[in-house]
């Protein structure tokens, strides 16, 4: 039960003892004016019986029912009790004074006591949300000095409990947060390591071979032409790297915004065999794409087109001459599911759990290979709540599962 709840419950309460005690009063009060009017009244109705008995019992209780024409006798009386100093704003029975006194005091003291309850009930309740206000600012110190491992398990329905909630979720937040940007860090040295250590080697390969042909200025022409021709070659490798880790860092960076529009994906393949066509060509190789021409996903057309561009140039590569690669895809209820199958070498079970790692190279890849290319498809896709898996076997070929989400 909320602190609230209880406050408001104890009010209730307090206020319901109080009506109780001043009915009990007023009823004590009440019957203690009637015993002690009707003791003065039993004392003249004797009096006058003893004294004239002309007067009829009937009509003293007529008078004392105040019944009949008793207009004469009520101004008789009050001319009596006038001569002996008692007006209309004088109390007649002289002993009510002291009833009326004992009744005034004890009135007061029930209003003080329900008073003080009501202050000391909302002292305690005061006093207690103070307390938790400050087990919240201590909290939110300890936030502050980044300090995560705090738990709240408080179970209620106030403002407080609520707020208390809130902050726990918010540490939760931090503390993930926090942990992500230690990984983010550890992973971000070690991809300027690997950078370092990719764009090292072509670029002591352009240097040595500068310096050959610097040297050696009578070199002869057929093998200046190839030192040139592999000094372009390392050039755009080393283009090729650096716009790729460009892309990774706009993705890890969340900088890159995702357009969100209706891509025919039979069209996209289309695309992406035009884009290959001459490595396709020089190997000889048939890319069968049997897509259906209705069939829709949604993302940005440009980094889907290159996230399916790097699978099937990656199944190109490790395909032999002569063979094919499939492309197919189906729609289902929940997503459209796109196959990548070549008839390659196939992928070991050691290298296949490190496919789509950044830099990895697996046995069979291709020297000229930076291991980026399936990582950054990876990346671009899950930005899109699409997901990517590989089937493969050595021997039996490799198969790209894509599965673009509604």
């Amino acid at each position: 039960m909320s602190s609230n709840k209880k406050y408001l419950i104890s009010i209730v309460i307090i206020a319901l003892v109080g009506i109780f005690c001043a009915s009990i009063n007023a009823k004590i009060q009440y019957e203690k004016y009637i015993t002690e009017y009707n003791k003065v009244i039993y004392e003249i109705v004797g009096k006058i019986n003893e004294k004239y008995p002309e007067v009829s019992n009937e009509e003293l209780i007529d008078i004392l029912n105040n019944k009949g024409n008793i207009a004469e006798e009520e101004n008789l009386g009050k001319n009596i009790l006038q001569t002996y100093g008692i007006t209309e704003n004088e109390v007649a029975i002289l002993s009510t004074k002291k009833i009326y006194k004992n009744n005034v005091i004890l009135n007061i003291i029930l209003v003080l006591a329900i008073t003080l309850s009501f202050i000391l009930i909302l002292l305690i309740h005061k006093k207690r949300e103070k307390k938790e206000i400050d087990k919240i600012i201590e909290y939110i110190r300890e936030i502050n000095r980044k300090n995560y491992e705090l738990k709240i398990e408080e179970n209620g329905e106030d403002e407080l409990t609520n707020l208390r909630n809130e902050l726990y979720k918010i540490t939760l937040m931090l503390k993930e947060q926090a942990e992500n940007s230690e990984i983010d860090k550890i992973n971000l040295a070690k991809s300027l390591q690997d950078i370092s250590h990719q764009i090292k080697t072509p670029l002591t390969s352009i240097s040595i071979m500068l310096d050959e042909i610097k040297e050696n200025p009578n070199m002869e022409e057929n093998i200046k032409l190839k030192f040139i021709y592999e000094i372009s070659r390392q050039v755009e490798q080393v283009k090729f790297l650096t716009i790729s880790l460009l892309k990774f860092s706009k993705l890890d960076a969340d900088a890159v915004k995702f357009e969100c529009e209706k891509i025919n994906l039979k069209m996209l393949i289309e695309e992406v065999t035009k884009n290959l066509e001459i490595p396709l060509e020089i190997k000889n190789q048939n890319l069968l794409n049997t897509i259906d021409k209705d069939i829709y996903v949604m993302g940005d057309y440009r980094w889907t087109l290159e996230a399916i561009n790097n699978i099937v140039k990656n199944c190109i590569e490790h395909t032999k001459e002569n063979k094919n690669i499939y492309i197919t895809a189906k729609k289902t209820n929940m997503y459209v599911e796109l196959n990548i199958k070549d008839e390659g070498e196939g992928i070991s079970e050691k290298d296949l759990k490190h496919i789509f790692e950044r830099f990895y190279k697996g046995k069979n890849s291709n020297e000229d290979s930076f291991g980026i290319g399936l990582s950054l498809s990876k990346s671009i896709l899950e930005k899109q709540n699409a997901t990517i898996k590989c089937l493969s076997k050595e021997k039996e070929g490799t198969t790209f599962k894509i599965k673009f989400y509604d």
